[in-house]
């Protein structure tokens, strides 16, 4: 599954990267949130593939700590980085005649850049809170990796204060992304809904149907995680769910994009012709 999905996510870096015909907006979010699929999932299966050759379930508590900020990182970045993509729709459905405006290539770096600090800033905040934990030291973790949400119950003090950080942490990271995705949809359904034509309508939706299964599939799966964790704890349950967002999800978003895109599937049977 490793391997499948860093040739995946990878085809289509390359893909989005030789071929002028996808050096758009989309595209070129789309190549971002591959590399941070990529590094999402370098963080976790390499050291439990070792951990099983090896027999060893054993982290040290500076790789634990370095392991949770790249976990947060990434999946944060991943979540942005779908936020962007939403408002990328939202711009050129409902305001295409401005799309080549907005959408300027400084704008684009922007928003990545902007993906990127804000992911950063979420793990900083993360390792500052567990760094404040007593008791940290010779315990179990009921998962393949450090997730941070098992982390953060470890504390043998008074946890008052790191429920408030979480609780604004999960309003920037989560909270505030989805209801970006939210908007931007309910905009462009309303927009789509205007358009005469049954074929119109079919085209508009269309280009949203992969970035909608991919939002799906990972705050889907995220969500279940931290809903499961609070609501009904269960260490099974648990990582039969982190298994679903940290290897499944970034295995088949290069497959839901290039299956249900007629570009990327061209452009990777150019490169293909290039190549033999």
């Amino acid at each position: 599954m490793y391997l499948v999905t860093m040739l995946g996510n990878m085809l289509i870096i390359l893909a989005v990267s030789s071929d002028s015909h996808l050096h758009t907006p989309m595209y070129f979010f789309l190549s971002n949130l591959s590399l941070a699929d990529i590094g999402f999932i370098s963080t976790t299966v390499p050291n439990m593939i070792v951990d099983i050759q090896t027999h060893s379930r054993v982290i040290s508590y500076g790789g634990c700590l370095t392991q949770m900020s790249f976990v947060i990182l990434f999946g944060c970045m991943d979540g942005m980085l779908l936020t962007v993509m939403a408002y990328d729709r939202f711009v050129a459905i409902c305001h295409p005649l401005h799309y080549s405006v907005i959408m300027n290539p400084c704008c684009c770096r922007f928003l990545v850049f902007m993906s990127f600090f804000i992911s950063f800033l979420d793990s900083q905040l993360h390792n500052l809170i567990v760094l404040q934990l007593a008791c940290f030291k010779d315990v179990k973790i009921s998962n393949f990796f450090c997730d941070p949400s098992q982390l953060l119950n470890l504390g043998c003090s008074d946890t008052f204060t790191n429920n408030i950080v979480m609780y604004f942490v999960g309003t920037v990271s989560g909270f505030l992304p989805i209801s970006g995705i939210l908007f931007s949809y309910y905009k462009i359904i309303s927009s789509i809904l205007r358009v005469p034509s049954i074929g119109g309508k079919d085209k508009a939706f269309s280009t949203c149907g992969s970035h909608l299964s991919v939002v799906c599939l990972f705050y889907g799966t995220a969500i279940g995680v931290y809903l499961g964790s609070v609501l009904l704890p269960s260490p099974r349950k648990d990582m039969v769910a982190s298994v679903l967002y940290t290897i499944v999800t970034p295995m088949l978003n290069p497959f839901i994009y290039s299956l249900r895109n007629k570009d990327i599937k061209s452009a990777l049977w150019r490169l293909h012709s290039r190549t033999v």
